[in-house]
């Protein structure tokens, strides 16, 4: 794509800020009206991320990053499931909030008076100035400190005249305007597609491809550790507010976001999550190089060619066994589980001979192991259940609780008028209800007693892990 090159300067203005503003609110559609009880009734909060090496990111299969870490905590404290949904693309992520495909912005977002015309924020996480970021000279290592500081712009003056990259739609641009107006000059600003990531355009500084871009402090800093040939000590704003997005009408909501947030930043919890992200930059480093980082990498474990190769003969996508392996182990080959389950997909010693182990501490094993597991269960399930994505969530549920609990779950469905080919809100619900005597003692019950919650989360956690998996990491 092209980026837009925009001349700001001290005779550049496209109408007064107050008519932008009349504009751009009038041209936005109202936001839907889902609120926290709505959410809850529909079971889960959808939080919207960027894919950053701070913010939000897979490393060895688990989701991590600040704003995930915090959103997790937050999702607790609401006592709902969190889903992410991911966009790199600013834009979109306040167009998604507005049309209820999701609830909150979990973005690190500069809070705005432009974008409060759109959004309602919840209070500041913290606050961070924005900085340049600009390549140091090729010798820079060979200068005295003295002779770097004379070959970096140090004062904002200097950037008269010169080409900052910046992502469209980002308060970079808002605060470069105003600068210009300060400085009494001209800055060429080259609108970046918002589909870029801020930490795209610093590499491109660092690889010489572009001189400058801004990103915020905490940011900037965490990547000049891996890439020590850029600079970030210039900064072109006054702190600025941090903080997430709701919609302006989910009042309720934003207050239960602002009391958990007072609650959490009194915690101890709270700065250790900050300080893992953005002050731990060596860990940060090794998280953004790595192989298995959707961040910089393109696996998701070690184990992944064994996947793939189990994923062909089924018919299902590799990172859906990937998430279901993450879910069993967290890609620990040498665990064991109270029940005497062994290794990556957990396989009780008896089904490990029936499907063809003979050591299931072998990584190889257990996992082509695990995959003739599957391929039994889905050709039993084939026989009733016809639609792929729905035989999945049977074929896992049978995988972790046992093929007769599912089956008398089944029953239950269809005694009582639900549908036994449908797994969410049918039989997942009397999965559920196998804990209550009036259920599991049922005459057209099998197996007896089961604590239904473990297979329905655990169906739950594995297709939310793949969504995710799915977002970030190439088929």
């Amino acid at each position: 794509m092209i980026a837009i090159v925009t001349l700001v300067g001290s005779c550049h203005r496209s109408g007064s800020e107050s008519d932008n503003l009349q504009n751009n609110k009038s041209k936005y559609p109202e936001p839907v009206n889902i609120d926290l009880n709505k959410i809850k009734d529909r079971g889960s909060l959808v939080a919207i991320v960027d894919n950053s090496s701070t913010g939000y990111f897979i490393y060895k299969g688990r989701p991590m990053g600040y704003d995930y870490d915090l959103l997790k905590l937050f999702s607790d404290y609401l006592e709902v499931p969190l889903e992410i949904k991911f966009t790199p693309s600013i834009e979109r992520a306040f167009e998604m909030l507005n049309n209820g495909e999701g609830d909150i912005i979990a973005y690190s977002l500069t809070v705005t008076k432009e974008r409060k015309e759109r959004v309602a924020f919840t209070s500041s996480h913290f606050t961070t100035r924005q900085m340049l970021v600009q390549k140091k000279p090729d010798n820079w290592y060979e200068l005295t400190k003295d002779e770097l500081e004379k070959s970096l712009i140090r004062n904002q003056v200097n950037l008269l005249g010169k080409q900052v990259h910046v992502r469209k739609h980002s308060s970079y641009i808002n605060r470069l305007n105003s600068l210009a107006q300060e400085i009494g000059g001209d800055i060429i600003i080259v609108e970046e597609p918002d589909s870029v990531e801020t930490e795209a355009l610093i590499k491109k500084v660092a690889d010489g491809t572009i001189e400058y871009t801004i990103a915020d402090e905490t940011v900037a800093i965490v990547n000049a550790s891996y890439y020590p040939s850029i600079d970030v000590k210039t900064p072109i704003s006054f702190p600025q507010k941090i903080a997430w997005a709701v919609r302006p009408n989910a009042t309720k909501l934003l207050v239960e976001a602002n009391a958990w947030l007072k609650k959490i930043k009194k915690e101890a919890t709270f700065n250790v999550i900050y300080n893992k992200y953005f002050k731990s930059t060596r860990a940060s480093t090794l998280r953004a190089k790595s192989d298995f980082s959707s961040f910089g990498g393109k696996s998701i474990s070690q184990y992944d060619k064994y996947l793939k190769q189990v994923a062909d003969s089924l018919g299902w996508d590799w990172r859906l066994l990937a998430a279901q392996m993450y879910r069993e182990s967290k890609f620990d080959p040498n665990v064991k589980s109270w029940a005497g389950a062994i290794g990556l997909m957990q396989l009780v010693p008896e089904t490990g001979r029936r499907f063809g182990a003979k050591d299931l501490y072998n990584p190889r094993q257990n996992i082509l192991t695990a995959g003739n597991y599957l391929q039994y269960l889905d050709g039993l399930w084939f026989k009733t259940i016809k639609d792929d994505e729905e035989r999945i969530k049977f074929v896992l549920a049978s995988y972790n609780v046992g093929l007769g609990h599912v089956e008398d779950a089944r029953n239950l469905a269809n005694k009582y008028g639900a549908d036994p080919t449908v797994w969410n809100d049918n039989v997942e619900k009397y999965l559920l209800l196998k804990s209550n005597r009036d259920y599991f003692t049922d005459p057209i019950v099998n197996s007896g007693y089961c604590r239904g919650d473990e297979p329905v989360n655990y169906v739950r956690d594995i297709l939310l892990y793949y969504e995710q998996y799915k977002q970030l990491i190439n088929s």
